[in-house]
């Protein structure tokens, strides 16, 4: 099977959605019967992104799609041709931008409030990268339940519970500054709960509310250097508001690190019973899943590490290489 692979989403970023572009264009690359090729244009910035959108996406990929002679195209955000002689799958990490449009930047809302459902609709089938999000698929795009496929993301190999850990007494959050990450809350969370917060993420946009005495912002690391930061962390605080998945939750739990996430969400989906959750809503009761992580360490880190072991490349690419069967069948 030839399969064109949607690439463009590593110029842009390097968060959670690179990790899984990355992942499944490893992992495919690996197998003996699939023939990848991976398809982009132009290069990072706003404005290119902006051109990808309007111009790559729905006019340029499918012809370059169709030259290369591809079985199928894997788009691997929520941005693909309406239409491709090809068949086509798209991934939909989150709908955040239809949850929650008011904290995203006008071109990414407006193209939520015009494109995007006809887009997802398009497609031959779409993957979520969890049932939380394919539930969310079915509920916001109107798509059949039947057409939606559950990859979800796994672990690179540098996240794992031995190797150097970073010294200090703090709790840890990880994730893009922007509003839906919910960090102000966690701010004043870890204010009433008396610890140091140690932030890693890149700016975003909006107000995140970050600013405190207690606070060090340690901007973008390498994964090193966060694995690390995981290690030696008392807990991740992860209360996000709206996410796909969770990846730092995950990651977290590989590295032997108790876990403080939302109820009711993506995250509660991946964690299992592996973690404290809490309402993200209310700082009170962030600043007490902080002090139960501390007490129930030496429960949650076996739990957290067995959860973690689940979610593996070698996994997820079969799930995606099953999705690509189904378009062609």
């Amino acid at each position: 099977m030839k399969v064109g692979l949607d690439v463009a989403p590593l110029l842009q970023t390097r968060a959670g959605t690179a990790r899984w572009v990355r992942g499944l264009q490893r992992g495919l690359a690996a197998l003996p019967d699939v023939e990848l090729t991976p398809l982009s244009w132009a290069g990072p910035g706003r404005w290119t992104a902006v051109a990808r959108d309007v111009l790559w996406y729905p006019m340029l990929l499918p012809r370059q799609a169709a030259k290369a002679h591809v079985d199928v195209l894997h788009c691997t955000i929520f941005r693909a041709p309406p239409r491709s002689r090809v068949p086509t799958i798209l991934t939909v990490h989150d709908l955040a931008v239809l949850r929650h449009p008011e904290v995203f930047p006008l071109w990414t809302r407006l193209y939520g409030r015009t494109a995007l459902r006809p887009t997802i609709r398009a497609a031959d089938r779409v993957i979520a990268v969890s049932e939380f999000s394919k539930r969310e698929v079915v509920a916001l795009a109107g798509v059949d339940p039947e057409l939606v496929d559950v990859v979800p993301n796994a672990l690179e190999p540098v996240f794992h519970p031995d190797g150097d850990a970073a010294e200090g007494e703090y709790v840890l959050a990880v994730g893009t500054l922007e509003p839906r990450k919910n960090l102000a809350r966690v701010v004043e969370a870890t204010a009433h709960a008396g610890v140091e917060l140690r932030l890693v993420g890149a700016p975003g946009w909006g107000e995140s509310g970050v600013a405190g005495k207690h606070v060090t912002w340690l901007g973008r690391i390498d994964d090193e250097e966060l694995a690390a930061a995981y290690r030696g962390a008392r807990s991740l605080v992860f209360p996000s508001l709206y996410e796909g998945f969770g990846i730092p939750a995950l990651e977290a739990m590989a590295c032997g690190t108790p876990v403080v996430t939302s109820a009711g969400s993506a995250m509660e989906e991946v964690v299992g019973e592996a973690a404290i959750l809490v309402d993200p809503l209310d700082v009170a009761s962030i600043a007490a899943g902080i002090e139960t992580a501390d007490r129930q360490r030496d429960e949650l880190v076996p739990l957290g590490l067995e959860r973690a072991a689940h979610y593996t490349w070698e996994r997820a690419v079969d799930a995606a290489v099953a999705s690509y069967r189904r378009a062609l069948a």
